[in-house]
């Protein structure tokens, strides 16, 4: 009884934690000047996921010390340091080509819609943070005994059920579904990344961010919108 309520509360952190930093993207942020966009104040906006990042990994230090998700350093930071070089890349020399898009809805557009070669670096810290609060949940769970089907079912419907919210956005049906349908897959596949594969955090980052890669090319390629 007392494990049950100990992961109750590690999940009621996380998502006081995740809903926290978007109240403060959306509400606070904008009281301090700060436009919404990422492409507005790239910056800012990645320096206020750092905090959040900081803040979950003190809150969940814990469950973190005895986590080994670097098994190889120099391979991982080979790794990620390719993954890297590519995504800067793609961020100055390939999106610039991309067609561009008029926006001809009632509501503001999607992020990825508007997003430039700066889009990338606050992205890239707040899939850090989702990906350390993800981290939590799996590690909560694996704590307990759960097996890895297990984790992943929770996962899975936690992960794609925090979309949801998009949905109170006034975004394209098509659109939020994507995303989460998108998160769910990807909720079945990264705790087995994160428990078993070597070095497996920096992959499920890494895949993470690859894709809104994707989804920002074909916003700009395949859209309804692009001129």
């Amino acid at each position: 009884m007392a494990n049950q309520v100990s992961l109750i509360r590690t999940l009621s952190e996380i998502a006081a934690l995740w809903i926290a930093s978007d109240v403060g993207y959306y509400i606070v942020l904008p009281l301090f000047g700060f436009s919404a966009g990422y492409s507005n104040a790239p910056v800012g906006i990645a320096l206020y996921y750092a905090f959040w990042v900081a803040v979950s990994v003190n809150t969940f230090w814990p469950i973190f010390k005895k986590w080994r998700p670097i098994v190889n350093v120099p391979r991982a930071y080979m790794f990620l340091l390719a993954s890297f070089a590519g995504l800067v890349l793609f961020a100055l020399f390939v999106m610039p080509k991309l067609p561009s898009i008029v926006w001809t809805e009632s509501w503001d557009p999607p992020e990825l819609m508007v997003a430039n070669h700066w889009y990338f670096l606050p992205k890239a810290i707040e899939i850090l943070l989702q990906q350390v609060l993800i981290a939590a949940l799996v590690l909560a769970f694996s704590a307990r005994g759960y097996s890895i089907r297990a984790i992943s079912l929770w996962s899975m419907i936690l992960f794609g059920g925090a979309h949801l919210a998009l949905s109170f956005g006034g975004l394209p049906f098509g659109y939020v579904t994507r995303f989460i349908i998108s998160a769910m897959a990807f909720g079945l596949i990264f705790p087995r990344l994160m428990l078993k594969a070597p070095n497996g955090f920096t992959i499920s980052y890494t895949l993470h961010w690859l894709y809104y890669v994707v989804t920002v090319v074909m916003a700009h390629t395949i859209s309804p919108y692009i001129v």
